[in-house]
């Protein structure tokens, strides 16, 4: 089914008892519009009872539109529908194509036209099932479909969990580059099911990790130092070791949101790598050839080695990075260009149409070492498209 057409409806009795996972809870705090991230086994199951939670009091009808891809789809779908049912919420499926192609005017359109299509009403609520592609798609939808419906995340990638779903950021891609065109829209709730990491393919689960080694750089040093010492065990998806991990990156990144909703100073932090990582996945066109926590893992190298570069940073820190996101599996240099060539003044290109851009300068987070980024807005061009030839010549 595409997004062009309305689902099948899941209905049933209602029933506020199914049986509920053990789970960790962390808060967003934003005065009305705070919301929790539920983290553990099992959720999608059990999770009917704390969407219908969402609607005041005994209201009769509970009507919910599932956003899921082609790929997710089939594998969480028939738990997720089941669950909604059991809590007395009549659900839509609405099925989009996957990958990062998705997130565009076209796609976009399409799914509210088959919202509205569902005799969506102000009530409804939207539930994106998915990795961070659905989420900021389903969410972007929502703010706009009668002028705002709330939404639910249930991630099921890692960079998801850790990133992506918590924060409200949504929003498509543009020709001129990438999350250019959203809207600040905060979910209702957010269900981090671990069990559906399971399904993930390994590169995929290493591209996710990349956002949890960014809060070690950000301002967690220790965190950092328990990577090193655990986060083989939390790729492997060993579940103390992933529930810390997850837990954790939300901690962080819900401090942050806390404090800086819509990104006006702190919350930039969160864009350590992205500078660097945009610009690459903009050269290569969104493709597979390198996912965006792989970017990210190359652009926060990069945001290192210009650190140290500019006398910021100690050289043995970059080395740290890198090293460990090596042994993590991830990328730490420029993969092969399809056209043969890496161009600097393509790069840079890209970075300039970056939505960080103020006054007609690139802001870049920067570090004094792990655990200590700041944002810098006064980087000399130079030093930059130095960093950048030396990546390229290596």
């Amino acid at each position: 089914m595409t997004d062009g057409e309305t689902g099948e409806r899941a209905t049933g009795p209602r029933s506020m008892t199914e049986p509920q996972a053990t789970a960790e809870t962390v808060r967003v705090s934003l005065d009305d519009r705070s919301y929790d991230i539920v983290i553990g086994d099992g959720l999608l199951a059990g999770c009917g009872a704390r969407i219908a939670g969402l609607w005041p009091g005994e209201r009769r009808q509970r009507q919910a539109i599932v956003v899921t891809d082609e790929t997710v789809g089939p594998l969480h779908a028939a738990a997720l529908m089941p669950a909604l049912a059991a809590a007395g919420i009549t659900a839509s499926l609405i099925t989009v194509p996957a990958g990062e192609q998705a997130k565009s005017w076209d796609r976009l359109g399409r799914l509210v036209d088959a919202i509205l299509a569902t005799g969506v009403e102000r009530a409804t609520k939207l539930v994106a099932l998915g990795g961070g592609v659905i989420g900021d798609l389903t969410g972007f939808a929502a703010a706009i479909t009668l002028r705002g419906l709330d939404f639910v995340q249930i991630p099921t990638t890692l960079l998801a969990q850790v990133d992506s779903s918590v924060g409200g950021k949504t929003g498509i891609n543009a020709v001129h580059g990438k999350n250019l065109i959203g809207a600040f829209h905060q979910p209702r709730l957010v269900l981090a099911d671990l069990g559906t990491l399971d399904t993930l393919p390994p590169r995929e689960r290493r591209a996710g990790y990349a956002e949890v080694v960014k809060y070690g750089c950000i301002d967690r040093p220790d965190f950092f130092a328990w990577l090193e010492a655990n986060g083989r065990a939390a790729l492997d998806g060993e579940r103390a070791a992933l529930t810390h991990a997850v837990g954790e990156s939300c901690r962080a990144k819900a401090a942050v949101v806390a404090a800086d909703e819509r990104e006006a100073g702190r919350r930039a932090l969160l864009n350590l790598g992205h500078t660097f990582g945009h610009a690459l996945e903009a050269e290569l066109g969104y493709s597979g050839r390198l996912l965006h926590g792989e970017a990210v893992a190359i652009g926060m190298v990069m945001a290192f080695e210009l650190s140290v570069s500019l006398g910021l940073c100690a050289p043995a820190d970059a080395a740290r990075l890198r090293r460990h996101l090596a042994q993590a599996g991830l990328p730490t240099a420029l993969p092969p260009h399809p056209d043969g060539a890496w161009s600097a003044e393509r790069l840079l290109a890209h970075m300039n149409k970056d939505k960080k851009v103020a006054d007609g300068r690139l802001t870049f987070i920067l570090a004094r070492g792990i655990g200590d980024a700041f944002v810098a807005r006064d980087v000399p061009a130079e030093a930059v498209a130095g960093l950048l030839d030396e990546a390229i010549a290596a």
